[in-house]
C-alpha cells in the first residue's frame, strides 16, 4: 500500500512537470544556519555532531538542501522555471508522538520545490502543484478539504492544506457551507462577537473569589456568564514573559499569538513557579493591571465593558475592569480560536468545523530561501535577479492513515481500490477438498494473469477465520469456493457489502476485472 500510495505521487508529480531527486537524510547545519531556521526548527530538529565536532541534523525538510543544490548547477534564466522533488524519510524531534503514522518522529514525505523568475512564474508552478495534488489525493480515494493555512517554520506569503475529516485529526477545520470558504484553525480569522454590554463604567472593585481558579469556579461562584470574565495566561515567547487576554469562552490561538510575538522558538505556557514571581499570587488568579510583561489582547477583549479578571492576588478578582482607564494593552489583535457559529470572515455567514488530517501541504516561499542563502539568476541582459520559490509537501506515510481513519468499519480497513495491498482475495472453504482447491487455484492464476493482484487464503483454518482476516486487512473483493462449486457456482463478496452473492464460477474472474477497473 505505502509503495502504491508513493507511485501515484509520482504519476502525477512527473505528469505536472517535476523532476525527481534524492538528497541525503543527515545534512550539514551551515545551510539551515544561513537560513536562520537552525534556530527556528529549536527542539523539533534532531541535532548531532560528527568525530571533527562539525554540526549536521536529520532533515526535518530540505527547502535549504534544493536551493543549494541549484546554486550549485544553474546559472541562466533559460534553464527556469523548474521544479524538482523528491520521496524521502524525514524526521522530527516531536514533543508528543501519536496516533501511529499520523505523527511520528520517522516519516516518509514527498517534498518538491519550484523555482521561478518571477511571481507570475510563481502563481502558475503553484497553480500546476494545486491541481496535481487534487489528482493525488482523488486517486488516493480521499474525501478532502483545501483550506488556508498558516506558513509555520517554512515561511512564506500564503499557504493552503489538503485536510482529510477525520474525528482523529489534530487539526481544526473551520469552514462556510454559504461561500465555500475554509481554514485550518491556525489561520482562520475571528470576526469579534459582541456580546450584551452594561452602559457606562462601573467603579473598579476588588472582590474575593476563595478557591476560583478556573473560569468554570468563577461561573458557579458568581453567577456571571463566562463572557463577563477575561482570561490572562502568561506564556514564554523565546526568552521572555508575555500575557495574552482572551473572553472567558474562548481560548487563545496560540499559533496567531506566536506569530504576532514573532518569537522563533516553541511558545509555551509558563511554568507554576514563573507565574507565581511574575503574578505575586497562586496560578489561576492572573491578571492585567499591574503586570510589568507585555499583554496581547483579543479583539473580543478590547469591546468588552465593566469585566472581571485576576487581581494578580490569590483568591481575589477585579470587577468592572474597562480598558483604557484601568489598564492599556501593549496590543490588541485577533488572537482566539475559531468555534462554530463564529461569523465567516468571507461572507459574513455562519461558520463550521471539524476535525482534520493534513496529508499535504503547499506554500509560496518567495524569496525566503532564495535571499538568504544567495540563488540568483542572470536575465537576458546580464543582471542578476532572485529567483523565486515554492515548496509543497506530501506525507506519504500520513495518508495511509488518513486512508484508514476515513475508510473503516467494525471489522477493519475498507481500503480504495488503488492503494489496497491486494485487490482480491480467493478463499477455498474447505482447504482439505481438492475440487475447491482447484477451483481456487484456477480463480487466483486467471486473476493474476489478468493483472489483478490477487492473494489465495489456502491456510489451513476454518473459512471464517479468513473471512475475518480478509475484511480486517480491507481486500476490496473476495471470492469463496464452497460446497456449491460442483455446481459451478461460488460466492462474490465486494468489502463494503453487507451479504454475498452466488455468481456462476465462470463469471467470477471477469466480474472482479469489472469492479477494480471500475473503481482505480
Amino acid at each position: 500500500s505505502l509503495k502504491k500510495v508513493e507511485q501515484i505521487v509520482r504519476e502525477e508529480m512527473d505528469k505536472a512537470g517535476a523532476q525527481e531527486l534524492l538528497m541525503s537524510a543527515l545534512l550539514p547545519a551551515e545551510a539551515y544556519q544561513a537560513s536562520g531556521r537552525w534556530e527556528v526548527f529549536g527542539p523539533s530538529m534532531f541535532k548531532l555532531k560528527d568525530r571533527n565536532d562539525r554540526d549536521f541534523c536529520l532533515g526535518p525538510t530540505h527547502e535549504e538542501l534544493f536551493t543549494q543544490t541549484v546554486i550549485d548547477n544553474v546559472r541562466s534564466y533559460k534553464e527556469y522555471p523548474m521544479t524538482l522533488y523528491q520521496i524521502q524519510t524525514k524526521y522530527r524531534d516531536e514533543g508528543r508522538p501519536r496516533f501511529g503514522l499520523i505523527r511520528g518522529r520517522e516519516f516518509i514525505m514527498k517534498d518538491a520545490y519550484s523555482f521561478d523568475l518571477d511571481e507570475k512564474g510563481l502563481d502558475e508552478s503553484y497553480k500546476k502543484m494545486y491541481d496535481a495534488y487534487n489528482r493525488i489525493f482523488t486517486r488516493l480515494g480521499l474525501d478532502f478539504t483545501i483550506v488556508d493555512a498558516d506558513s509555520g517554520a517554512m515561511g512564506g506569503s500564503g499557504s493552503q492544506e489538503f485536510m482529510v475529516k477525520s474525528p482523529v485529526g489534530e487539526d481544526g477545520i473551520a469552514y462556510c457551507d454559504e461561500c465555500g470558504y475554509a481554514a485550518n484553525y491556525e489561520k482562520c480569522e475571528c470576526i469579534p462577537q459582541p456580546v450584551e454590554q452594561p452602559e457606562g463604567e462601573a467603579a473598579l472593585e476588588k472582590i474575593e473569589t476563595p478557591n476560583a481558579h478556573t473560569i468554570e469556579e468563577l461561573v458557579n461562584s458568581l453567577g456571571m456568564e463566562a463572557y463577563n470574565f477575561a482570561k490572562t495566561i502568561i506564556y514564554k515567547a523565546d526568552d521572555k514573559y508575555i500575557a495574552a487576554m482572551v473572553r472567558g469562552d474562548r481560548d487563545v490561538n496560540e499559533v496567531k499569538l506566536k506569530n504576532l510575538v514573532g518569537c522563533t522558538d516553541d511558545l509555551e505556557l509558563a511554568e507554576p513557579a514563573v507565574v507565581r514571581d511574575i503574578t505575586h499570587a497562586q496560578v489561576g488568579f492572573a491578571g492585567p493591571i499591574g503586570l510589568d510583561i507585555p499583554v496581547y489582547a483579543d479583539k473580543e477583549v478590547a469591546m468588552m465593558k465593566n469585566f472581571i479578571v485576576g487581581a494578580n492576588e490569590t483568591d481575589m478578582h477585579y470587577k468592572n475592569v474597562n480598558i483604557g482607564r484601568d489598564f492599556n494593552p501593549d496590543t490588541i489583535a485577533d488572537i482566539r480560536v475559531v468555534v462554530t457559529g463564529d461569523k465567516c470572515p468571507k461572507c459574513g455567514g455562519t461558520i463550521k468545523s471539524e476535525q482534520g488530517i493534513e496529508v499535504g501541504h503547499i506554500f509560496k516561499l518567495g524569496t525566503k530561501y532564495s535571499d538568504a542563502l544567495g540563488l540568483k539568476y542572470l536575465d537576458e541582459s546580464g543582471k542578476q535577479k532572485t529567483v523565486i520559490m515554492g515548496c509543497y509537501g506530501i506525507g506519504v506515510t500520513r495518508c495511509l492513515a488518513a486512508a484508514v481513519e476515513q475508510l473503516h468499519d467494525d471489522n477493519g480497513i475498507i481500503w480504495p481500490v488503488s492503494i489496497a495491498p491486494y485487490h482480491a482475495i480467493v478463499v477455498p472453504a474447505n482447504y482439505k477438498s481438492e475440487e475447491q482447491m482447484a477451483e481456487a487455484e484456477r480463480i487466483y492464476a486467471a486473476l493474476n494473469d489478468a493483472g489483478i493482484e490477487t492473494l489465495l487464503d489456502d491456510r489451513s483454518e476454518r473459512a471464517g477465520v479468513k473471512f475475518k482476516d480478509a475484511d480486517l486487512i480491507g481486500i476490496p473483493v473476495r471470492i469463496v469456493v464452497g460446497k456449491k462449486i460442483g455446481d459451478g457456482i461460488v460466492e462474490y463478496k465486494e468489502r463494503t457489502m453487507e451479504k454475498a452473492e452466488e455468481i456462476a464460477a465462470d463469471d467470477a474472474v471477469e466480474k472482479v476485472i469489472s469492479f477494480i477497473e471500475a473503481n482505480m
